[in-house]
């Protein structure tokens, strides 16, 4: 089993910036893939990054103004959110995926608010 723990969210300005944390309850040994999902209200939950073996995808809304990392140090993934916009608004979602596990863990979710 794995807990995940969101942190970093909050309301922000419309070309501000916010840097998530989700931090890892235990070793990222073993883990292949991190990311983060989002899910505005009334829509679906969309990825928004991950990475896998040190390569990151993103969605085509978010290139050039999100960066995913991950800390196998201190067992962290991060979201580096600059240049926002008010679509970006969403509870975002922060999931691993273990090589020998049957189903994704995930976190229980962080508000990102961005006004006009």
């Amino acid at each position: 089993q794995v807990q995940l723990a969101e942190s970093g969210g909050g309301l922000v300005q419309a070309g501000g910036s916010l840097r998530l944390s989700c931090a890892l309850s235990r070793s990222t040994f073993g883990i292949v893939t991190m990311g983060w999902y989002r899910q505005a209200p009334g829509k679906e939950r969309e990825l928004v990054a991950a990475i896998t073996g040190g390569s990151p995808n993103y969605a085509d809304s978010v290139k050039g103004r999100f960066t995913i990392s991950r800390d196998n140090a201190k067992n962290t993934v991060s979201l580096e959110m600059n240049s926002l916009k008010p679509e970006d608004t969403a509870v975002y979602y922060c999931y691993v995926r273990h090589a020998l596990a049957p189903y994704d863990y995930w976190g229980q979710g962080t508000q990102v608010t961005v006004s006009s």
